[in-house]
């Protein structure tokens, strides 16, 4: 079966050609298509000032569409940022409580709206991807990619000997079950992981519940792409490799 290309238009059709609503929404950086469908049902989308919340909907492209009253317009410019998201960053678009936003370090470069492939809680720190192509976000998101995210671990007290086995084996904090693909220690207070799922704040509870406090955690690789040479909140385009590199790397079909 042959992987789809997640950047081209969907079945080839024409740009001029009428689109299903959340492929709309999709083109323009709203959310993945999943998540815009969700957005649809909620009743939080119009069509020329209608409210509409059927997903399957079909939209020319100089439809008016709007997503809670703002007017959203598909892109024909596809961007695919690497960000080295400093600590003291929450990911997402916007934050009720004032905090500063992974996604403002971009705003002075790009026009275009973009959001984040996956997360990093706020006081970890490294490599987060940036899109406004929602077919790539979900690619890369969805657990069946197997997409590895490598991390580096420093702890404020010395790791326990097992503690790596243990990770790589599964373990079960609070009825969820947590297992990296790889763990290794690098020293009495360092350790590398790769995940390919990433539960939320999976390595900080697994931690937790040896009682290991930890002072840094980095991302340090996404796939093939590694953090080398980015500095703490620099960032850069991907180039056309890598994005494709990326695409390869995810099983998902």
């Amino acid at each position: 079966m042959q992987r789809r290309n997640a950047l081209n238009l969907p079945d080839s059709r024409s740009p001029d050609a009428a689109i299903r609503l959340q492929v709309f929404l999709a083109h323009a950086g709203v959310a993945s298509r999943r998540a815009s469908e969700a957005l649809i049902a909620s009743g939080r989308v119009t069509v020329d000032g209608a409210v509409v919340m059927a997903a399957g909907t079909t939209v020319l492209p100089d439809a008016v569409v709007c997503v809670d009253g703002k007017r959203v317009l598909r892109e024909a410019a596809k961007q695919y940022v690497l960000l080295n998201k400093p600590a003291g960053y929450v990911c997402s678009l916007a934050d009720d409580k004032g905090r500063p936003t992974a996604a403002d370090i971009l705003k002075t470069r790009y026009a275009e709206r973009l959001y984040n492939i996956g997360r990093l809680d706020m006081m970890s720190q490294g490599l987060i991807i940036f899109t406004n192509d929602g077919d790539f976000a979900a690619l890369l998101s969805h657990p069946s990619a197997e997409l590895e995210k490598e991390y580096i671990v420093e702890t404020t007290t010395v790791l326990p000997r097992s503690l790596a086995g243990d990770f790589q084996n599964g373990v079960r904090v609070d009825g969820v079950f947590y297992r990296c693909r790889t763990a290794e220690d690098m020293g009495a207070r360092r350790m590398r992981i790769v995940l390919t799922e990433g539960k939320n704040r999976e390595i900080r509870r697994v931690f937790a519940s040896r009682k290991i406090g930890i002072r840094r955690l980095t991302r340090v690789r996404i796939g093939q792409i590694t953090i080398a040479g980015l500095g703490a909140g620099q960032f850069r385009n991907l180039a056309p490799r890598e994005v494709a590199g990326l695409i390869s790397l995810c099983k998902r079909l």
